[in-house]
């Protein structure tokens, strides 16, 4: 595989693109193109070189003259900055030198620019961010986290087909079990959207469950949870805040009372298994489905260990080939 990395995108870039880069080629055999300042990069792979030895002829470099900042309005970037980090990368894709792409850059804009350069899957209506998420018993999957939020009911269901191939095909769950997001698990619960689209959910050929809540989703009750993107991503924060919030209650905690030092280690030890459960780092990143081409988008915070798992998550998407299927699928419904 030969994956294309936007080295600029990030709040930490471009140092720990650079580092997942070479972190990523001495654990794969895959080969990675950074995307980015030509004097950027080159200073960077000469500071990573005296701490790493890597192949370095599985690592080239395409100069872009333009980044997109993270706080840009998607569209506008996506149409105006055409020698950006992040456009290069979905042109080498678009024209077949590339694989895949990943970037930890403005979400928005990835997704803006691979329209404009992939365009969608033949009979995709929208693309769709799909975030791994955990549960007690080993991921999940979100569509949509924030791509789309407002949608139709036929959007919803194309979320639902979307994730159940790329559940299937990427993560390896046999017969995924597929969930509305809901306010409660009747089929009578819910609002206009959420109703229409578990009807037509229900019709579709997929392992389709009904409606569960918010408190479901970590109890691994469903494997594919669709909702419209503001409802994924509100759902996606909260948690997020949460997580931090019981990490900073139990180290307060600790720090209180004398008598939990002792504990403390065993505490750290427990704590750091927990944590690698909930680690986004080991994910990666989301896959933006319905573009014709892999796209992995990582978050803006990532660290060198996200940005090589994400290089890892990329070219297995590639290899899956389920951008075939997903036209495939949602042709054969729309038919």
């Amino acid at each position: 595989m030969i994956l294309a990395l936007d080295v600029m995108g990030g709040d930490k870039a471009p140092d720990i693109n650079v580092e997942g880069a070479i972190l990523a080629v001495k654990q794969t055999d895959n080969n990675v193109i950074l995307v980015g300042k030509e004097d950027v990069v080159a200073a960077q792979l000469e500071k990573w070189s005296r701490k790493y030895k890597f192949p370095k002829e599985r690592i080239s470099v395409v100069n872009a003259t333009e980044v997109i900042e993270m706080d840009e309005h998607p569209a506008n970037a996506a149409r105006h900055k055409k020698d950006s980090s992040m456009a290069v990368c979905c042109k080498l894709v678009a024209e077949g030198k590339a694989d895949a792409f990943v970037s930890m850059g403005n979400s928005g804009a990835a997704m803006a620019v691979s329209l404009l350069y992939l365009k969608r899957i033949p009979g995709v209506s929208r693309p769709v961010i799909s975030v791994p998420f955990p549960t007690i018993s080993g991921k999940c999957i979100i569509v949509d986290t924030g791509a789309n939020v407002d949608c139709k009911p036929e959007h919803l269901l194309q979320f639902g087909i979307m994730g159940n191939i790329y559940a299937k095909n990427v993560i390896g769950i046999k017969n995924p079990k597929v969930a509305v997001l809901s306010i409660g698990e009747e089929d009578t619960k819910g609002n206009e959207l959420t109703l229409q689209a578990s009807e037509l959910l229900k019709k579709a050929n997929l392992n389709f469950i009904g409606n569960i809540e918010g408190g479901d989703v970590p109890k691994a009750k469903a494997d594919v949870i669709v909702c419209d993107g503001f409802v994924g991503n509100v759902f996606l924060k909260t948690s997020e805040g949460i997580a931090e919030m019981v990490t900073k209650f139990i180290k307060n905690s600790i720090k209180s009372n004398p008598l939990y030092w002792g504990a403390a280690p065993f505490l750290k030890l427990a704590m750091k298994k927990v944590k690698k459960k909930i680690d986004y780092d080991d994910v990666g990143g989301a896959p933006l489905l319905g573009v014709n081409g892999p796209c992995i988008i990582g978050h803006g915070k990532s660290n060198s260990r996200a940005v090589k798992n994400a290089l890892i998550a990329a070219a297995k998407f590639a290899k899956s080939n389920i951008n075939k299927k997903i036209e495939e699928e949602v042709n054969n419904f729309n038919g």
